[in-house]
This record gives structure tokens, sequence and C-alpha cells, in this order.
């Protein structure tokens, strides 16, 4: 899930650059995700560190602290490890064909949660 980049991953003053992988879940619609940040890591003038979140090239928020669904707008979002949307896309139900030449993510909430719910045995 992170991968710390050697010098030529830096940009600008950042010190450090992490890759981390989140996959996300709207509790509200469904709607499922999964995005790719490089988080930088800064120090300002007064010695004080601070990250940066960028994703598809651009500064972004922390995805941890408010995360939002880009389908319904609803902020009761589930944050999970990379892969977990991904891994419940099915043959049952094939990727919608890509928009605008990116993929599009759309998975039913009860697929994303199939992997949690507990079996009896």
């Amino acid at each position: 899930m992170s991968e710390i980049m050697g010098p030529a991953g830096r940009r600008g003053t950042a010190t450090a650059v992490v890759n981390e992988s989140y996959s996300f879940a709207c509790m509200r619609c469904g709607h499922g995700w999964e995005q790719a940040y490089e988080i930088e890591h800064h120090t300002d003038g007064d010695g004080n560190e601070f990250v940066r979140y960028v994703a598809d090239g651009r500064v972004v928020p922390s995805p941890l602290s408010r995360p939002n669904c880009g389908n319904c707008d609803g902020h009761v979002v589930r944050i999970m490890r990379a892969g977990r949307v991904s891994s419940a896309q099915s043959p049952l139900h094939p990727r919608p064909p890509a928009r605008a030449g990116r993929p599009e993510h759309h998975w039913h909430l009860s697929d994303l949660l199939h992997p949690f719910h507990r079996h009896p045995g």
C-alpha cells in the first residue's frame, strides 16, 4: 500500500513522497471507487512538518479527514485498503464502459461489503 520514492520522485520542496492507494465505499448510495495518492512530506520555514496529498496531479484534502462520495456527495464513506473495490467486481457485475477515457468504477454496496460478512461455520 505504501512506497517511498527516492529523490527522482520528489517534487518541489518535498523531503519524501509516499504513494498510498485506498478503496472507498459510500454507505449512502453504494458507490465504490479507488484512488491513488502521492503524499508529499514537507518542512516549512519554521521547521514544522506537514504533508500534502496529490491525486491525479492535483493537490487534494486528506482522504482520511472527511472523504465525500463523488456520486451523491455523501460523507458516510468507508475507507479500506487498496484493492477492496476491484476485488468485489465479478462477472455478474461487469465494469461499465469508460467515459472520456477514464474507467468508471461503480459497484453495489452489498458487493463491496460481501468480504466482511461472517458465514456460519
